[in-house]
């Protein structure tokens, strides 16, 4: 990734993640989150081993938002070969308890961000002739988990963009691609895993006996991002520990 110019959009655990794995491979990164707390932390990171890290504040549910902080990204580096989209949230409660603002901050923080951030970094990137987007999705977007109804249309609807935006921009040189973890270790999922017996319920579902870490999706992103996978797009990577096979 020598060389090579990002953006991450998230800060949290996967987002920051891959900020890291960026970084440690050669990459100059700018992370965009509202949490400047998350911000602060991620900068002072004793892994990056003296690889510094560009930050913007912004509160990234509004496209305007999302635009400007891909055309910050772009000024602050110089240009715009990656993006990487980690902006998400969960809300677990059934269909029919669901009031219409927790469905729409759902859709708005895991679709219309990826939406918004993909379509200003893919003008950017069509018009250099080159560039390389990952977006996160989620095994909730092929295995139908109750309490997921939210999460799960926005993740589906993410996996059919992503398809888009790669058929759109494949003859520019930009592949667009999405990694889909499978019961993750996040901020996103500590309270849950926290519920008493949830964790041996959960790793019981998971073929290779154990939860998956954000670590062990930075490698399938790097890839994707890449020069090696330049062919691949429109493509949807499970990392799950073989959850969907089962």
């Amino acid at each position: 990734m020598s060389g090579r110019k990002a953006l991450v959009m998230g800060a949290g655990g996967l987002g920051a993640a891959c900020a890291k794995g960026l970084a440690q491979a050669g990459a100059s990164v700018t992370v965009a989150d509202v949490d400047a707390a998350r911000l602060k932390e991620l900068q002072a990171d004793p892994h990056l081993g003296g690889a510094g890290i560009g930050v913007i504040r912004a509160d990234l549910a509004g496209a305007a938002a999302c635009e400007a902080a891909v055309t910050s990204a772009a000024a602050e580096l110089g240009g715009l070969d990656v993006l990487v989209h980690a902006v998400g949230v969960n809300d677990r409660r059934p269909v029919v308890d669901t009031p219409d603002e927790v469905w729409d901050r759902i859709v708005t923080l895991n679709l219309s961000t990826a939406f918004w951030a993909g379509r200003a970094a893919g003008r950017l990137m069509r018009e250099a002739g080159r560039g390389s987007m990952v977006f996160f999705s989620s095994v909730s977007s092929q295995l139908a988990h109750p309490h997921h109804g939210p999460y799960a249309a926005s993740k589906g609807g993410l996996d059919q963009l992503v398809k888009v935006m790669a058929r759109e921009w494949a003859a520019d040189r930009v592949t667009v691609n999405a990694v889909a973890p499978g019961y993750t270790e996040t901020e996103l999922t500590r309270d849950y895993l926290a519920r008493p017996g949830m964790r041996e319920e959960m790793t019981r579902l998971v073929p290779a006996g154990r939860l998956g870490t954000p670590e062990d999706v930075v490698g399938a992103v790097l890839f994707l991002l890449s020069r090696r996978a330049c062919f691949i797009t429109g493509q949807v990577l499970y990392v799950d520990g073989g959850r969907t096979l089962v």
